[in-house]
């Protein structure tokens, strides 16, 4: 098989995939007779065939992907008129504080919101496979560490926690590039950057303008992980 149809199988392949491909998979579609050099080289040619078209090829945390670009957002949001799942305060800043904190239990995340997290604010991100259980810190009770998930960094279209925006602090800078890879994701819409450079994301399909602050939080682990037996 010469290269053109390799890249022909791989377009294919990806764009009729529901879900991102690993370079496993896409290795299996030429029965591993195609090295993952070549593979890298081919999936490279095919995301600057795709510049400049409504649709991009991405990698991912699991794989990669074909996805719309964030610009086509409100022409494809036409043909599917329903609203997204909608969030809390709580459940966002809960998110929030597991992706630049992890791994954190929930009394971490208590001490930095300054009020409780209920277990149904830890539940409704578990469902939607955001964040999950990955560990148990070594102290009374052994409570769970939370870390968030493949899913998390697939639905917000980056590759590796290292691609999230830095809230270190240094400004509003870092909290307009997290405002950017927020936007468009389910249930979030016109993320704004406020005086105080904090982050407020409005609910999409919410009855009232509801608003969330992200609180600017440091990036670094809480502790070395132990994991569960």
């Amino acid at each position: 098989m010469n290269t053109q149809d390799a890249k022909r199988v791989l377009e294919t392949a990806l764009i009729c995939a529901q879900q991102p491909l690993p370079l496993a998979a896409l290795r299996a579609l030429f029965e591993d007779q195609v090295g993952t050099d070549t593979l890298k080289s081919l999936l490279d040619e095919l995301v600057r065939d795709w510049e400049g078209r409504g649709a991009e090829l991405v990698p991912l945390a699991s794989g990669w992907r074909f996805q719309s670009r964030p610009e086509m957002r409100e022409y494809l949001d036409r043909l599917n008129p329903e609203k997204p799942p909608k969030y809390s305060r709580a459940v966002l800043e809960t998110l929030a504080i597991v992706a630049y904190r992890q791994p954190v239990t929930r009394g971490d995340i208590e001490d930095i919101r300054g009020v409780a997290v209920g277990s149904p604010i830890v539940k409704q991100l578990e469902e939607r496979g955001w964040i999950e259980a990955i560990g148990h810190r070594e102290a009374p009770g052994r409570p769970a560490l939370y870390a968030t998930t493949r899913q998390f960094l697939d639905d917000l279209g980056i590759a590796s926690l290292d691609q999230l925006p830095p809230l270190d602090g240094s400004g509003a800078d870092g909290d307009e590039r997290l405002a950017q890879a927020l936007a468009g994701q389910p249930g979030l819409i016109d993320p704004e950057v406020g005086p105080d450079g904090q982050v407020s994301l409005q609910l999409e399909g919410a009855d009232t303008n509801e608003e969330v602050a992200i609180p600017n939080l440091p990036i670094e682990p809480s502790e070395p992980l132990t994991t569960a037996p």
